[in-house]
């Protein structure tokens, strides 16, 4: 199995498990709605902007894995549209899933003699560390998320 393959096996673990952690977002997902996934507790993000976020950055380095360019910013990665359904919710969830599928795919494609070569710019680093980064990151938002939801079923 090359090296890209692997990587996209760890981030598809990271949505649908089974992985090292014992946590993935699809079971910890499960059984949201839209009203908790909006609630705030204290201070804190909400799920659904927890999502948003996870995803912003997903689609963002899938457009560079597709040849295109790098247009996230970190200023608007928190900037969700409002979430005032379950609808709403659902949309948000299906982007999240079917980004996640498009990314793993991508990488998958990543041809493993250019891991090592620059992401964009010099001051990111290369691929290896921009696409295991990403899975690092999502990692520590998926546990936010896992606390707040037992936070609010505790509060139910």
């Amino acid at each position: 199995m090359t090296i890209a393959k692997q990587i996209a096996q760890h981030y598809r673990d990271l949505h649908y498990g089974p992985n090292t952690t014992g946590i993935n977002f699809k079971e910890t997902l499960a059984g949201v709605t839209w009203q908790q996934a909006t609630t705030k507790v204290k201070d804190l993000n909400t799920i659904a902007v927890l999502v948003f976020h996870v995803n912003y950055y997903v689609a963002g380095v899938a457009q560079v894995l597709e040849g295109g360019t790098l247009d996230i910013r970190d200023k608007y990665s928190f900037d969700m549209p409002p979430i005032q359904s379950e609808e709403d919710w659902e949309k948000l969830l299906a982007k999240f899933w079917t980004d996640a599928e498009r990314f793993a795919h991508l990488i998958e494609q990543f041809p493993d003699d250019q891991l090592s070569k620059g992401f964009v710019l010099e001051k990111y680093g290369n691929y290896y560390r921009n696409l295991n980064g990403l899975i690092e990151h999502s990692y520590y938002h998926l546990g936010q998320i896992a606390l707040l939801k037992k936070s609010l079923n505790a509060e139910e």
